[in-house]
């Protein structure tokens, strides 16, 4: 299974944003024991590269790790080279892109309107991240499946427990999922991992259910 393929198994992107370099394998750890083995390392993250690496080097059998936030193809260089395994963009860099599949990597820039995802898609994107999608909601990622049912889309941007499976449903290859998965303002407490875990698990469960049920 390429990794695009283990990205679409899994449903669900894991987006660490600031994470803390001290606990960054255990937050790691926590995910992917609980089912979430996607995860993407900001790279406006301090220490972003060293976390990858180590993130990486500790999970590589078990876990897909790759780099976010990367707004140019040295960026893009420097991340592949620490060993990530795909790149996601918030925008449409097209050097970005061709560096990334130079690599022959997976390749995920963000993209609002028709006409953006088009062109990350024509310029070999292997899916494009729907962002922001918070405010325009599923029925926007719905209409864009559309007149372009052949592109892989990955909302990002407002994904929680309550609208996963609409968006899902709406035509998403995976999701990716920050804050309402991984919520850094409890990592001074005692309940910080706990709470990974239960959102870990019921991410996954409801990402199942849909697979199921599209299956029947």
């Amino acid at each position: 299974m390429n990794t695009f393929e283990k990205i679409k198994d899994t449903g669900i992107i894991a987006v660490l944003r600031n994470l803390d370099p001290d606990n960054a394998i255990e937050v790691a750890k926590t995910l992917v024991n609980n089912g979430v083995n996607v995860l993407e390392i900001t790279m406006e993250t301090p220490n972003a590269i060293s976390i990858i690496e180590s993130i990486n080097s500790e999970f590589q059998k078990t876990a897909v790790v790759g780099a976010g936030t990367v707004l140019d193809s040295e960026t893009a260089r420097t991340a592949i080279i620490a060993g990530a395994q795909f790149i996601f963009s918030p925008t449409v860099n097209i050097e970005t892109i061709r560096m990334t599949k130079r690599y022959g990597l997976v390749s995920i820039p963000g993209a609002l309107t028709p006409t953006e995802i088009l062109e990350a898609y024509e310029n070999g994107a292997d899916a494009v991240k729907v962002f922001p999608v918070k405010t325009l909601g599923p029925s926007y990622l719905k209409d864009i499946k559309g007149p372009l049912p052949h592109i892989p889309l990955v909302p990002t941007g407002g994904i929680d427990i309550h609208n996963i499976q609409e968006y899902f449903e709406a035509g998403a290859v995976a999701v990716g999922v920050g804050s309402s998965l991984v919520d850094l303002h409890l990592k001074n407490e005692p309940v910080f991992f706990k709470n990974i875990e239960m959102k870990a698990k019921d991410f996954v469960h409801n990402f199942r259910n849909f697979k199921n049920k599209e299956s029947e």
